[in-house]
């Protein structure tokens, strides 16, 4: 305690990272209050329909990614995944199109040509989900929640559908740019951490009705549900080391001499994370689990829109089948992006560095990049395993919005993004000649960077 309240000190002294805390968490607030906004034309008394359905399923991970404002018809209804998927396709863009390699390889002005795309593209993303969402509403609430009604009777007006999809591409964007001001100017991952608080709103929720659930008759009592939080911290402790998990190469320094001086021979190691890729593969993996939900509202055709329907079924096989295998393809992509093996064996050449047995250059970075495949390979399976895990306890009679924190994309960003956050508060820290946050070393974040 008395270690903690001096870190709090310490930081209250940075006037910097002061600033940029507080800026961080009143961008937070305004996004929590807009999750309350419901869309103009929508009675909010009459929601309990819609929230309803959202409680569970993938509608109801859906839900809690946008921190509630999806069951309550909210301008932040879409939230950020929107934007996600416009990510995921644009970096698959980047993989097979010459003239987006080109872009990745010219530095900053690629990347603000990228992001100015990526931004185009998540306009088109929510114009082409907000009518799914819309439709949706209608037909979960009454008739007299929705309003103004067509004057012939037919429904409602072409007025509210064009404003209201207006209205939730906006919303989207403005997510979109409050997590950009966050990065530029607050503390930790914008985007990430827009996700993350959505997360938490939920919490206190699905741990309370977890243990009204627990003491009912017939509900295993107050032991299970101590059994149940104790199982969690275990899991909690577990993706920790996933995150931070890392296999070190060594690499000897060949002796220089400059001048009268001696430098060199000494021995460094390369730390390559098991999860190098951090929680990005099960946040694209989900963007992608969420199209068939999309597909199966514009869906005419019953046998189609029957196909897409089986793969919004959370508890199934077929969905955390794929759901798994699309982790793990992430995985390798992600890491592929990340890790730039040549990059890191030029390095080493230049330094006067090399991996014992390994001659350098083009040996050094096929070395390592198969060292990379070996070890990626458990860890994408692992982070598979920990994705489905809710599935798995919600077969055991664990609540369902409860059993999203025994794994799965809301745990794993809970762990990386705090971590990360952590890691940056105690580099500011440590710049400035203040202990860190941890007594045992510093915290490794799932973006510290691969490298020597």
């Amino acid at each position: 305690m008395q270690k903690l309240i001096q870190t709090l000190r310490n930081i209250a002294k940075i006037e910097e990272l002061r600033k940029r805390i507080l800026y961080t968490l009143g961008i937070l607030v305004i996004y929590r209050l807009g999750a309350y906004v419901v869309l103009p034309g929508i009675d909010p008394n009459q929601l309990a329909a819609l929230q309803k359905q959202s409680s569970d399923g993938l509608l109801g991970l859906l839900n809690m990614f946008s921190g509630g404002a999806f069951s309550n018809a909210s301008i932040f209804a879409l939230g950020i995944m929107p934007y996600i998927s416009a990510s995921i396709v644009i970096q698959l863009m980047g993989m097979i199109v010459p003239y987006f390699q080109k872009l990745q390889k010219e530095g900053e002005s690629g990347r603000t040509k990228i992001n100015q795309m990526t931004r185009y593209l998540t306009i088109i993303v929510t114009a082409m989900q907000a009518p799914a969402y819309l439709a949706n509403v209608i037909s979960q609430l009454p008739a007299e929640a929705v309003y103004p009604f067509d004057p012939n009777g037919t429904g409602t007006t072409t007025f509210f559908w064009i404003s209201s999809i207006v209205i939730l591409v906006s919303g989207t964007m403005f997510v979109m740019w409050l997590g950009e001001k966050i990065t530029d100017k607050g503390i930790g991952n914008g985007i990430s951490l827009i996700i993350m608080i959505g997360i938490i709103a939920r919490l206190p929720f699905a741990l309370f009705g977890e243990f009204i659930s627990r003491m009912e008759q017939k509900g295993g009592g107050l032991v299970f549900f101590v059994l149940e939080i104790a199982v969690l911290i275990i899991v909690i402790l577990i993706t920790i080391l996933l995150v931070q998990g890392t296999r070190r190469i060594p690499v000897q320094y060949a002796r220089r001499i400059v001048g009268n001086k001696q430098y060199g021979g000494v021995r460094q190691y390369i730390p390559l994370k098991v999860n190098a890729a951090g929680v990005m593969p099960i946040i694209f993996a989900q963007a992608i689990m969420f199209l068939p939900l999309t597909i199966a509202g514009f869906a005419q055709s019953e046998t189609l829109s029957g196909f897409f329907s089986a793969f919004t079924n959370i508890n199934s096989f077929s969905y955390n089948f794929v759901f798994a295998l699309l982790i793990i393809v992430f995985t390798y992509f992600y890491t592929a992006i990340t890790v730039n093996h040549n990059q890191m064996a030029e390095d080493m050449k230049k330094n006067g560095g090399f991996i014992p047995g390994i001659k350098p250059g083009k040996r050094t970075a096929d070395f390592i990049d198969n060292v990379m495949s070996r070890i990626t390979l458990p860890g994408s399976i692992f982070l598979a395993f920990v994705a489905i895990m809710p599935a798995l306890v919600r077969m055991i009679g664990v609540n369902t919005q409860f059993a999203q924190f025994y794994g799965g994309t809301s745990l794993l960003i809970l762990v990386g993004v705090v971590l990360d956050t952590l890691q940056q508060v105690e580099s500011h820290l440590l710049m400035r000649h203040y202990d860190g946050l941890m007594k045992s070393g510093r915290i490794k974040g799932r973006a510290s960077s691969v490298g020597m």
